[in-house]
């Protein structure tokens, strides 16, 4: 069956970013690691969200429970998002008030430690990693290559839509077209029928290829002409040949007894040429060999009579008896009933609203397209604020990490270790102050980044774990397929849709299965239960009559006389021709010998060798004037006697190998006859009859050889429905799944890592930033005690305002 192949490739390969959706799908399994619901779960929440079930019921409190243990993980998960969200912003708002009240840190002073250099190093080092390696490589990168590929997959899917499109319309073109070469193919099946039927039942040929022994009779013949004409051809040809060479002999032995043949240079070579003469002689004698004409008159008188022709008029004579045959009308019933299974074949064909179903499909895609023609821009526009907007979000992070990575700097590279707190330079105090700058925007940025994690969070996760991986093992269908889920009336939804009866198993994961591996649309969506192409397609309901009419032909052949008595004595007189009698091994003896005893070319250009040992005179050149005149010989003569002999061979031995069997033959023949004579005259009707219904056999054979491949092709190649598994791959799959759910659970991965990585840095930061800044005042120790000396005007504090005093401190200069 004709057939488009299709562009759509329903598989998305993400990528270098695909490690980062692995890392994300096994963070999301580890969250919520339980198996996807099926049941009446599924069936209780659905119900529920429709507001027709008593939650108070005890098997729907254990449905309920059933349902917050599945998604316990990413309650959990998003009660501590929640947390989050409110303490965080609350913790910094009680900090703030903290540090202005001089607690908390807030006060500028710092005690001196002798572990203080260690302390800010581990400080700085945490905060380091914390926030340049943790949250730059997992948390910003990883959120901005999301949203980024996100977005390079939204404006990459017009093609594909446009793909998907474009199957679509070759699935609905091309359905017509394969069923009309269904259709069409019925008369290559009629037309092959039709022509046995115009053949002759019980053909004469048939019949006659057991009278082989005619073609015998007529082969016989010719090869006996051939042996007499090919005899008469040798006998004159070989007397001509040898009075030619007796001639040529004559002429070289007068030119070997030349005076020059005396000299001492060419005595040795004539004498050699002089000793070969007698080579050039015939070497075959079929002068003596007998005639075959004895033979050949006899055959003449036998084929005076034409077997052939006397059968075929005794032959036809007879059928005028076999009238009754054909006017059995068989041939016309036969002919009737292909006509009519033609005829209702393209009649219900017709009547099949396929042409109406398909241009309405055709409009609702064209509508379809260009609905998504028009509101691509529109969903293109939306995508570029989305991305914008997660890309302030990254941009939040982004900000607060470059205080810090200017704090961390600034702190390092312009800190002191000689100057005291209050004493420290403009960019070590410019350090900490980026440092308090990025704890403060870590406040206000905080919660609005982790109300955004939470959404994406339980939207994404639960879109993978509740369509995207269901959809991969084909638990999804099975949950649209639980019975009365989608209609309460209906135990198969889309049965009811389909053909308004909701107790045929039709289910969506059986049609996506189906579709999926390029089956019809006719096995996929189970359309026998519209139309069935097996009733249409039975033979019996046509063939039952005809099968009667034939059971009841009675047929009288009995006048019928294969070969009367004249004939039979023509073919004994054929077997006592007196072809046995020839003497064959004379004629093989003569064919076997060569028609001269040596070979003329080679005799030829051996002479011309040795003309050119003698000297150049008369001599040299009559011996090659007689090597010319011998090859010429062979030439004229010999080839054509050698030909000759050929067909005499084979001639000979035809006649031998049918003398051997002649006899044998006729007899076969004679009794052949008779069996034949017997069987037409008491059991030709019966022989007609199975026959006939061998041939009825025949015709529904080939017709059940038509309906296999009907059933075969609209099964598994008319309306190949893979478009339609297609479109569900790349709305689910491609789109929901690997572009928007990915996309976003990658993105809310990042950005959550972020944010939960802002609590430590916080606590680094606020820790560092003592190190860096310029404090206020600072520890005051005694020149000889080395002890901290308690002020009066600061109360026990044990420190002082150096520069109110001017007090000198020897431990800090």
């Amino acid at each position: 069956v004709p057939a488009k192949t299709y562009d759509t490739g329903a598989y998305h390969e993400p990528g270098a970013i695909g490690i980062l959706f692995k890392i994300v799908h096994a963070f999301l399994y580890l969250v919520q690691p339980n198996t996807f619901p099926q049941g009446k779960q599924i069936n209780y929440l659905c119900l529920k969200y429709r507001f027709v079930t008593d939650v108070s019921l005890p098997e729907n409190v254990v449905l309920t429970l059933q349902a917050i243990y599945y998604e316990i993980g990413f309650i959990v998960s998003a009660a501590l998002g929640l947390l989050f969200i409110l303490l965080l912003p609350l913790v910094g708002l009680c900090f703030c008030m903290c540090r202005c009240c001089d607690n908390c840190g807030g006060e500028m002073h710092q005690r001196q430690k002798k572990n203080a250099d260690c302390q800010r190093s581990c400080f700085a080092t945490f905060l380091f990693v914390a926030s340049l390696i943790i949250r730059q490589v997992v948390g910003v990168l990883c959120a901005y290559a999301a949203n980024q590929h996100l977005t390079n997959q939204v404006r990459g899917a017009k093609k594909l839509v446009n793909s998907n499109f474009k199957d679509l319309k070759v699935f609905l073109n091309d359905t017509p077209a394969q069923i009309d070469y269904l259709v069409s193919q019925y008369n290559t099946t009629k037309d092959k029928a039709l022509s046995d039927l115009n053949s002759k039942l019980l053909s004469n040929k048939r019949f006659f290829s057991k009278f082989h022994i005619f073609a015998a009779i007529r082969e016989t013949k010719e090869a006996l002409e051939n042996v007499s004409v090919s005899v008469e051809v040798l006998q004159e040809g070989t007397e001509r040949l040898h009075a030619n060479l007796t001639d040529v002999k004559m002429h070289l032995s007068n030119t070997l007894n030349d005076s020059a043949c005396n000299a001492a240079q060419a005595a040795s070579t004539c004498n050699v040429i002089r000793n070969s003469l007698a080579q050039l002689n015939i070497n075959a004698n079929f002068s003596g060999l007998p005639g075959v004409s004895s033979q050949l008159a006899k055959i003449n008188d036998v084929l005076k009579i034409d077997l052939s022709s006397l059968v075929q008029k005794v032959w036809e004579n007879g059928l005028m008896d076999y009238s009754q045959y054909r006017q059995s009308n068989f041939c016309h019933n036969i002919k009737s009933v292909l006509e009519s299974i033609g005829s209702n074949i393209t009649t219900f064909t017709r009547a099949l609203p396929v042409q109406k179903i398909l241009a309405d499909l055709m409009v609702h895609l064209t509508q379809s397209e260009a609905y998504v023609q028009d509101y691509f821009p529109v969903v293109e526009q939306y995508d570029f604020y989305r991305w914008l907007g997660c890309l302030i979000l990254c941009c939040m992070l982004v900000l607060i990490l470059v205080f810090y990575y200017l704090g961390l700097l600034c702190g390092t590279c312009g800190y002191d270790k000689h100057a005291s707190p209050t004493t420290r330079g403009c960019i070590s105090n410019t350090g900490g102050n980026f440092l308090m700058a990025g704890v403060g925007f870590s406040f206000l940025f905080s919660w609005v980044l982790m109300i955004v994690v939470v959404l994406t969070f339980v939207t994404g996760g639960n879109v993978e774990k509740l369509v995207c991986e269901p959809f991969e093992d084909k638990n999804l269908f099975k949950v649209l397929d639980t019975p009365y889920l989608l209609n309460k009336h209906w135990k198969n939804y889309l049965a009811g849709i389909i053909f308004k009866n909701p107790n045929v198993n039709l289910t969506f994961e059986k049609v996506y299965s189906d579709c999926k591996e390029n089956k019809g649309i006719y096995t996929s969506l189970h359309l026998e239960h519209l139309f069935n192409i097996n009733e249409l397609l039975n033979i019996s309901m046509y063939t039952e009559d005809v099968a009667l009419k034939i059971e009841h032909i009675q047929i009288n052949l009995s006048k019928i006389i294969l070969l009367d008595e004249i004939g039979k004595e023509n073919l004994l007189n054929f077997s006592s021709s007196g072809i046995d009698g020839i003497d064959f091994s004379a004629y093989l003896t003569e064919i076997n010998k060569s028609v001269t005893k040596v070979d003329l070319l080679s005799f030829a250009n051996d002479l011309e060798a040795r003309a050119d040992q003698l000297p150049k005179g008369a001599l040299e050149n009559a011996l090659k004037g007689h090597a010319n005149n011998i090859r010429m010989i062979h030439n004229q003569q010999v080839v054509p006697l050698e030909q000759a002999m050929s067909t005499l061979n084979q001639s000979i031995r035809l006649l031998k190998r049918t003398s051997s069997e002649l006899m044998v033959k006729v007899k076969n023949v004679i009794s052949a006859v008779d069996a034949a004579q017997d069987l037409i005259n008491n059991n030709a009707s019966q022989v007609i009859v199975q026959e006939t219904k061998k041939y009825m056999d025949t015709i529904i054979g080939y017709f059940e050889q038509y309906t296999e491949w009907v059933k075969e092709s609209i099964s598994m190649e008319v309306a190949a429905c893979k478009p339609i598994a297609n479109v569900i791959d790349t709305a689910v799959d491609i789109f929901l799944c690997s572009y928007i759910a990915d996309s976003v659970n990658t993105f809310w991965f990042g950005l959550g890592g972020s944010s939960m990585f802002l609590i430590p840095a916080i606590i680094f930061a606020v820790k560092l930033s003592k190190y860096y800044r310029r404090m206020d005042t600072e520890d005051v120790y005694d020149d000889f005690e080395s002890i901290t000396m308690k002020t009066t005007e600061n109360g026990n504090n044990g420190y002082h305002k150096e520069h109110l005093y001017g007090i000198h401190n020897p431990v800090f200069t």
